[in-house]
């Protein structure tokens, strides 16, 4: 196989691997900052592109507004919305009950919650995919990366997933609000004494968390079929992403996520056979060698 071969399935495995990126983050973010285990994440993740795919094809006529449509640069803004807020009302009137027990009952509590969102959403729409038609007219079209021609929409999704990836990264481990999300979670009394109420800093921080997870739904809209079962075929490796990064680990989460989905891309042109399976075998190999991760401190 030619290097020109090599290259153009690392940016085909690249677009795979700042979804990875995207979701292992939020993921992180809130297992590291609430110590919640969030199994919905996949699910939320699917929400995201549903609300966008309702905000287009749906909601006008249900409104009696046949002509109105919400485009994808409102989707971008929309869904995180929507579906953060939706993570919010979730931590507030069902996790909160949950933090005084075992992490067992929050997984298994986010397990059923995306469960209800796929069954729901099955009723109602093809479960074998829906295309998503609202992809912008200046994100058509191909551009020549010089050893290959390369989707416009792909390059977006590449470019703004890794900016926000790092943008999230800056704010939570160089700014004072960062400072205070890393505090609330080390000593949540000590932080309250100092005014600021805990309880609602947690229920923003798993809204953000989730919204993560929504806006990468709607980055994925346009290149995958909207699916009710889109979210489940992602979470369990997502999950090892998160597990060899480094379970909480902001930074190991993005650098594995996109690190993971090059060396997907690498086995599918090298070796396809073992593309699907190559994540988690890596993940073996590194609980083996190193269990808290790569990024990961180790207990004690």
């Amino acid at each position: 196989m030619n290097l020109d071969a090599i290259l153009a399935q690392t940016m085909l495995g690249l677009s795979q691997g700042v979804f990875y990126a995207m979701l292992s983050l939020g993921l992180a973010i809130i297992f590291g900052l609430l110590n919640v285990i969030n199994f919905a994440h996949g699910a939320l993740y699917m929400l995201g592109a549903f609300v966008a795919l309702i905000g287009y094809s749906y909601i006008g006529p249900w409104l009696g507004y046949p002509d109105f449509q919400m485009g994808f640069w409102w989707a971008l803004f929309v869904a995180p919305l929507v579906v953060g807020c939706f993570g919010m009302l979730m931590e507030r009137f069902m996790l909160r009950r949950l933090y005084q027990f075992d992490h067992i009952y929050g997984l298994l509590l986010t397990f059923g919650v995306a469960l209800v969102l796929q069954g729901v959403l099955s009723n109602y729409f093809n479960i074998s995919g829906t295309a998503y038609p609202a992809t912008p007219e200046m994100l058509n079209g191909i551009v020549n990366l010089g050893f290959m021609y390369f989707p416009k929409y792909r390059l977006f999704a590449i470019v703004l997933s890794i900016i926000v990836c790092f943008a999230t990264w800056f704010m939570i481990e160089r700014t004072s609000l960062g400072a205070v999300l890393r505090a609330g979670q080390e000593n949540p009394k000590l932080v309250e004494a100092f005014g600021i109420n805990v309880p609602r800093m947690v229920t923003l921080t798993f809204g953000f968390g989730v919204a993560l997870a929504a806006l990468a739904g709607v980055l994925a809209a346009p290149i995958y079929s909207v699916s009710p079962l889109m979210g489940a075929d992602l979470i369990i490796t997502v999950f090892a992403v998160v597990v060899i990064g480094g379970m909480g680990s902001i930074l190991g989460a993005i650098v594995t996520g996109l690190t993971l989905g090059l060396v997907q891309g690498l086995t599918q042109a090298l070796y396809p056979p073992a593309a699907n399976t190559v994540i988690f075998f890596i993940m073996v190999i590194v609980l083996l060698i190193r269990p808290a991760g790569l990024f990961g401190k180790a207990d004690g």
